[in-house]
Parts: C-alpha cells; structure tokens; sequence
C-alpha cells in the first residue's frame, strides 16, 4: 500500500511540475525537451524510462523503446500536443518488458522524471541560470546537465543547484561555457 502510495505522490508531483514547465519552457528546444520528457514520465501509460527526446527547431524525436503499441502511440500524442511542438519524429520500437534483472523498477522512472522536472524547476526560479538552455536528464538519480551557459559561474551554480536537489545521487557537468 505505501508502494502505492509514493508512486502516487511522484506521479502527482511529475504531473504538477510538468505543467509549470510546460508553460514557463516553452520558448525553446531545451524547454521542449524539458516539456515532453515530463509529460512522458507522469504518463502511466508510455512509463517512460526507456525514451529520449531530442528537439531541433520545434522538431522532437522520440527514441528508444516502449512496451506496447498503446504506448506507443500516446507518446507520439503527448509530444505533439506539448507548447512549442512544431512536428514529431517517431523512432520508437515496441519491446515486450522483460523480467527486471537489474533492480531497476519502473517507479525508479517515475523518480528519475521527478527529479529531472524538481531540478529544471529551480533552473528557472533562479535568475542566475539560464534553466532554458539547460538540458536535464536523469537516470537512476544521477543527473545529466547539457547545454550552453554563458559564465563558469553559472556553470557551478547550475551544478550546485541540481546537485542540492533532493534525491539526486551525483550530477555529470556536460555544459559548455559560451555564447
């Protein structure tokens, strides 16, 4: 039952964080990505641990691996229906689950698409950070931060700031610094 219960909660929390997002990053790519990535970890039905999403000019590829065919087909319909999609590009492949030998567990996604939305989420309350041109990826709760920031102080305090984040395990610092 407490099983359920968190499940339900980091959904709940996903979903409520995605749709700040979703009207605060909309303005582009990495705000997209952002977007999409969070309506697909909220969604019980795509679960969406295996999935990468790419965008280019309004243009969002989804990639990776999904279980059914319904699943499927509704992350090509959250990403489409995601501000700021101009088009999406469905490299997705139907995978039957296998047994989980790993230990990895699907409310393990549901964590990691919480953690991704919580850490953009303080990108872009703080003004030092320019949380738009960050892209936030996570995985087994260690964040990945990728993009272009334009000091090597924002720099840290946009690692600073993910790696303070409840729940986050490490932080890998791909950002460049520049224009």
């Amino acid at each position: 039952m407490v099983r359920r219960t968190v499940k339900g909660w980091l959904g709940s929390a996903a979903v409520g964080l995605a749709a700040v997002m979703i009207v605060a990053c909309s303005h582009s790519d990495p705000g997209v990505t952002t977007a999409v990535k969070a309506k697909l970890a909220a969604d019980d039905t795509v679960k969406a641990y295996k999935i990468n999403v790419d965008t280019k000019d309004g243009v969002v590829t989804l990639l990776g691996a999904v279980d059914t065919p319904a699943a499927k087909e509704r992350a090509v319909e959250l990403a489409k229906a995601t501000k700021g999609v101009n088009s999406v590009v469905d490299e997705l492949t139907i995978e039957a689950p296998t047994a989980a030998t790993s230990g990895v567990e699907i409310t393990d996604a549901a964590a990691d698409g919480a953690l991704t939305a919580a850490v953009k989420t303080k990108f872009l309350a703080d003004s030092s950070i320019a949380g738009l041109k960050i892209d936030v990826d996570t995985t087994g709760s260690v964040v990945t931060l990728t993009g272009t920031v334009t000091t090597e102080g924002e720099r840290t305090r946009a690692v600073e700031t993910a790696r303070k984040t409840d729940g986050v395990k490490s932080v890998v610092d791909n950002l460049k610094v520049g224009k």
